[in-house]
């Protein structure tokens, strides 16, 4: 595999460059008018749609901290006092939403590098907010400020939920947008042949990475004209020492250099050089796999640039808030859904003979075995019909998975589709054997044919929701499934969790890859 750190190309959209047999030849004058016809810079995308976050987000608090004050105290404007003085709850209201503003803008949230794609603005959104709890708490006990408890404690989930939602509601209309062509970062892709493929390969397979790959640049660039890709044929538009007229040529956006390159670093320092007059944007692999942004920090000493990686921590804090989210939620939604579970037991009661509740031993936290919870979807004597199905098995690696299983009856057949089997786990997530979101549980028989680096998945605790979830489910083959889950092993986070459980509920309305 090579050398790229994935969670960068995470997110919705991807436009490449136009058809191959559009481009006659390298450097032509057809190539060069079709960039000008498709043309919308970078920077240019880049700033409308801060300004649309910016009006977007002050909007939004502006309607917040009117709508904690109206609920609180209703249309009566009251006074808090602030040491000697008292302020109308007016003034409190707009001072809050603009020191919000500002945390936002502290934070990066709307940021070009990160919005529009994966989790990791949700994820400063949310920082930001706690973060001016946190002052605002400090500050109203140091200047003895009495602001009602009510006002805060709908203030800030509103604005949680607001931004959030606003900003998901935007980058909707983002992809959208770039499904025509529209605000997408033109990029070349420079390095060796196989590493070029791959970065372009993971760039359309994250569906809305916000580059127009629009040419690669090879060591040997004159050995060939296209570089077939999983996307098709893209063009090579330069060797890497032309490169830079190439960005020129086509008005490029960015470089991405994919891996090691002839020269090394002193090679992407001059490349850097030329590059700034343009204003063209240097991207560098990570040359790490598997990690997530969060976890890795730059420090510079005597200007030789260190990238530190933090290792990944399966205790702590962080664990404790996880359990804690996972009591609360899971003992809320058994109750929720009690007559949901009613039902659904006498559909089954009623379709075929046998016990409404499947009990399966699987394989936990460090190895521990717990006896997993699902609504039967099978017939009763499924265990015992399984060795005469093995030679039709459709599953990868150690999975066993067939898509048109004799052994589900009428009723299981809809309710794995909407997943509505797995229900019951909810039980196992309140007695703590299973997480709400973590690698999918599996069988002490999966367990004995994992290789060793897959036993990283015993590290936490399994799911009923995860990565395997929200990216295709059953249609995962054997190596994509294991690499999800190893990568949310290592890179977890609540706000992640959160993410991840927001676009489980979207997946069981639209459900796509369950059988």
């Amino acid at each position: 595999m090579s050398p790229l750190d994935e969670s960068a190309f995470m997110g919705p959209g991807l436009k490449l460059g136009p058809h191959p047999h559009s481009y006659p030849e390298r450097g032509s004058s057809r190539l060069e008018q079709s960039s000008q016809q498709t043309k919308t810079t970078g920077l240019r995308w880049a700033g409308r749609y801060q300004r649309i976050l910016f009006l977007s987000d002050a909007l939004v608090l502006a309607v917040v901290a009117a709508a904690a004050q109206v609920g609180r105290f209703g249309f009566d404007d009251r006074d808090v006092t602030v040491g000697f003085f008292e302020v109308a709850y007016t003034y409190l209201s707009i001072g809050i939403a603009a020191a919000w503003m500002v945390v936002l803008g502290i934070y990066r949230t709307r940021d070009p590098r990160v919005v529009g794609v994966g989790a990791e603005e949700y994820k400063r959104v949310i920082s930001a907010t706690v973060t001016l709890l946190g002052l605002v708490a400090i500050l109203c006990a140091v200047l003895k400020i009495d602001v009602a408890r009510g006002y805060f404690a709908l203030a800030f989930p509103l604005g949680i939920v607001g931004l959030i939602s606003s900003r998901w509601i935007l980058r909707q209309w983002l992809t959208k947008q770039r499904t025509f062509g529209h605000y997408l970062s033109r990029v070349i892709v420079l390095g060796r042949g196989k590493d070029v493929r791959y970065v372009i390969n993971q760039i359309q397979k994250k569906s809305g990475a916000a580059y127009e790959v629009v040419g690669a640049a090879l060591p040997h660039a004159e050995e060939r004209e296209f570089l077939i890709t999983g996307s098709g044929p893209v063009p090579v538009v330069a060797t890497v020492g032309t490169v830079v007229e190439a960005v020129e040529r086509l008005e490029a956006d960015a470089v991405i250099v994919a891996g090691p390159v002839k020269g090394g670093s002193k090679y992407v320092q001059r490349l850097g050089w030329k590059l700034e007059e343009s204003a063209t944007e240097l991207v560098l692999a990570t040359g790490l796999t598997n990690v997530a942004g969060p976890r890795i920090h730059s420090r510079p000493v005597e200007g030789l640039p260190l990238m530190h990686v933090e290792l990944p921590r399966y205790s702590g804090a962080k664990h404790v808030l996880k359990r804690l989210l996972d009591i609360v939620l899971s003992a809320m939604a058994l109750i929720v859904l009690l007559p949901v579970f009613a039902v659904l037991a006498f559909l089954i009661k009623r379709d075929s003979d046998g016990p409404v509740i499947f009990r399966q031993e699987r394989i936990g936290q460090g190895g521990k075995k717990f006896l997993m919870y699902k609504f039967r979807s099978m017939v009763q004597t499924a265990e015992d019909d399984l060795a005469g199905l093995l030679d039709q098995n459709e599953g990868s690696g150690v999975l066993f998975k067939m898509r048109h299983d004799p052994r589900v009856t009428d009723v299981g057949r809809w309710m794995r589709k909407y997943s509505l089997d797995e229900l019951p786990q909810f039980w196992n997530v309140l007695l703590g054997d299973m997480s709400l979101v973590g690698p999918r549980p599996p069988l002490q028989r999966e367990v004995d044919g994992y290789k060793a680096r897959v036993h990283r998945r015993l590290y936490i605790k399994p799911g009923l929701t995860g990565m395997w979830q929200i990216n295709g489910r059953s249609e995962l083959n054997w190596q994509d499934s294991i690499r999800l889950d190893l990568y949310y092993v290592e890179n977890w986070s609540l706000a992640g969790d959160i993410i991840i459980l927001w676009r489980t509920v979207k997946m069981l309305i639209n459900p796509q890859g369950a059988y």
